[in-house]
């Protein structure tokens, strides 16, 4: 079902996006289903995909970007679609609700995050003599990116950082290291944020300044690569900087400012991904119904049990209100309200609904809700793993709480 106001145009455009699903990106996977099938043939002994899955990413991310869907979000400024957070959380959720967990070359190689590949809103910061440069490889897929914020003892603390970046004549030393980087040990360039004014920062006034980084350039390494939750390998990494200089030209908006351009973008990165966890409690949801009507006990569809009811009504009350409140916001920042606080409720509830549908999913199976064949227990990992990035769900409440007390109740 379309949720309400999404207008017909962009229910277009997702009509697209899964006839491109079906007719290009199956055929890859069917065709490299040995390949694809398991985490020992996916990553390699290190935890970093093999060559041949990257290869494969990278054709589908430029099948995506010849027909328009990995730029879409981007801004019009440096080239992208321009499609506003409405679109986000509808195409991101059909998405989603269409493919399931666990599709390496679908999440989020087919529409990427804002903050990782394509035309990220980040890169409007970006010094337009460079443009030319850099952003046709990455529109076109051939060239991946990374945002590097987060560092070992700076998560939700970004004044934390331990990073610095020391003015040398032209140029920029960085020196320190980020952890917890999608797509990390994969990039081409990276987008790396250090202290450069160590006074600044310490007050939480600024003193933070972002840079545009070639991951070949001497001084840049990954370290590692962070397998997470069952996963045999990830994309996740750490990267460190070494005595690593930049030109100020490829300085990220003004000196002392970047945890402004940091956050550039960060509501539609937040709904995108609240829009993935409830799409794929959806698509959790639909196995649910359709497996309670097949699957027999006692002499009937253990649908007709009370306590298998219960597990889908309430997963059903979850997703509905969660898709309510994302279209609701989504109007909201369509209209350039500021929705602080009912960002971070949808974050929130979002992440944290997406576990409990899972959850009851799993159980509306039984046994087989275990195995790795369903694709439930994926669903289950990746849901659980979104209550921490962009903002944990513990973070999310101080925001809420801290909005409301400073300017009421007015959600």
């Amino acid at each position: 079902m379309t949720p309400l106001h999404v207008p017909e145009e962009i229910v277009a455009i997702g009509d697209s996006l899964i006839h491109f699903i079906e007719r290009e990106v199956v055929p890859i996977e069917t065709a490299n289903r040995a390949l694809l099938a398991s985490d020992r043939t996916i990553y390699d002994d290190k935890g970093r995909f093999t060559p041949a899955v990257e290869a494969l990413k990278r054709d589908v991310r430029k099948l995506s970007a010849a027909q328009g869907f990995y730029t879409m979000f981007g801004p019009e400024a440096i080239g992208g679609g321009g499609l506003g957070p409405l679109a986000s959380v509808y195409l991101n959720m059909r998405l989603s609700a269409h493919c399931g967990p666990a599709r390496v070359l679908v999440h989020p190689v087919v529409i990427p995050s804002p903050f990782t590949n394509g035309l990220s809103p980040v890169l409007v910061n970006l010094d337009p003599s460079l443009q030319d440069r850099y952003l046709p490889d990455l529109a076109s897929g051939e060239k991946t990116l990374c945002f590097g914020l987060s560092e070992p003892d700076a998560g939700s603390d970004v004044f934390a950082m331990k990073t610095r970046a020391v003015r040398d004549g032209d140029d920029w030393v960085i020196t320190g290291s980020k952890q917890w980087i999608t797509n990390g040990p994969y990039a081409d360039y990276a987008m790396i944020f250090a202290v450069t004014d160590p006074a600044l920062a310490a007050q939480r006034k600024g003193g933070v300044t972002g840079f545009f980084v070639d991951t070949k350039s001497p001084g840049f390494s990954v370290v590692s690569t962070i397998p997470i939750m069952g996963q045999l390998g990830a994309e996740i990494g750490t990267l460190a900087f070494d005595g690593l200089r930049v030109p100020d030209t490829h300085r990220l908006g003004a000196v002392d400012q970047g945890l402004k351009v940091a956050l550039t973008g960060v509501n539609t990165g937040r709904m995108g991904l609240s829009a993935t966890c409830v799409g794929l409690a959806r698509w959790a949801l639909n196995q649910a119904v359709d497996y309670a009507k097949i699957r027999k006990t006692f002499g009937q569809a253990i649908g007709e049990h009370q306590a298998v009811q219960i597990l889908i009504a309430d997963s059903a009350a979850d997703i509905y209100a969660a898709e309510t409140m994302l279209v609701d916001c989504a109007l909201k920042l369509e209209r350039g309200d500021k929705a602080l606080a009912e960002t971070s409720m949808v974050k929130l509830h979002c992440t944290e609904a997406a576990n409990r549908v899972f959850d009851r999913c799993m159980q509306v199976h039984g046994g087989m809700g275990l195995t790795n064949e369903l694709r439930l227990e994926a669903g289950y990992r990746f849901a659980r793993s979104m209550r921490i990035p962009d903002g944990t769900s513990e973070i999310q409440r101080r925001t809420i709480a801290r909005d409301l007390m400073a300017n009421g109740v007015n959600f």
